[in-house]
């Protein structure tokens, strides 16, 4: 059985034959969007140079580096948990399902995963969890440059399809320019009914019909 404490003491010194992934996710805390985590096994012998915690690196020098993940990495594979089942379940709830559907997506099945945070979804394997993993194990590292990149992707997509919101710009966080959108056009079918700024606002679109006898419009749509 391997020992948590050991590895996460010294996770270089675990056997070479001991598979180790690092996983990570994005997009806990948005308005809009899915959550999207990744699990990565780097390969020992070809360490990519640069790795770091996404939210430090620049979005061409994380698009550089994703790309040589998905190219030098043993495995890697992504998961997600769509706006309905953060709503469904709590935003937690959906991270660890995310995570954990990243994990068994493994071409190789792990013997130990490390998490980044403080909690961990039910796995496989053994678990370790690191607050701060991403600026510390370079698996962990890895696999938050590659939810990040994959997220930023998917709501750039959006923005697209609802072009008032700013999706490209602030990839569905709670800025002044995506409240102020909410406020002017209401939610989309991709903000989350479960927080409390969407329910605020679905609150303020009913009570507008209701006083007002009119419908607001719908989100629109960008066209083709």
């Amino acid at each position: 059985m391997l020992n948590p404490v050991s590895l996460l003491e010294a996770p270089e010194r675990i056997g070479n034959g001991t598979v180790a992934a690092g996983v990570d996710e994005v997009g806990r805390g948005p308005l809009a969007g899915p959550v999207v985590a990744a699990a990565v096994v780097l390969d020992r012998a070809r360490p990519i140079e640069g790795v770091a915690d996404s939210k430090v690196l620049s979005a061409k020098r994380r698009e550089e580096l994703a790309e040589e993940i998905r190219c030098g990495a043993r495995a890697w594979a992504l998961g997600r948990a769509e706006v309905e089942e953060v709503d469904r379940l709590n935003v937690l709830g959906a991270t660890l399902l995310a995570m954990h559907r990243a994990v068994v997506g493994l071409a190789i099945r792990p013997d130990v995963a490390y998490v980044d945070g403080n909690l961990a979804p039910a796995l496989p394997c053994a678990t370790v969890t690191v607050v701060g993993g991403d600026a510390r194990l370079a698996a962990i590292g890895a696999a938050s440059i590659l939810a990040k990149v994959e997220r930023d992707a998917e709501m750039c997509a959006l923005a697209e399809r609802y072009g008032n919101y700013g999706f490209e710009k602030h990839k569905g966080y709670a800025t002044a320019a995506h409240l102020y959108a909410l406020d002017r056009w209401g939610p989309t079918p991709v903000h989350r009914r479960s927080f409390a700024p969407i329910r605020s606002c679905l609150r303020a679109l009913e009570e507008d019909q209701l006083e007002l006898g009119w419908r607001r419009p719908a989100a629109p749509e960008s066209g083709p």
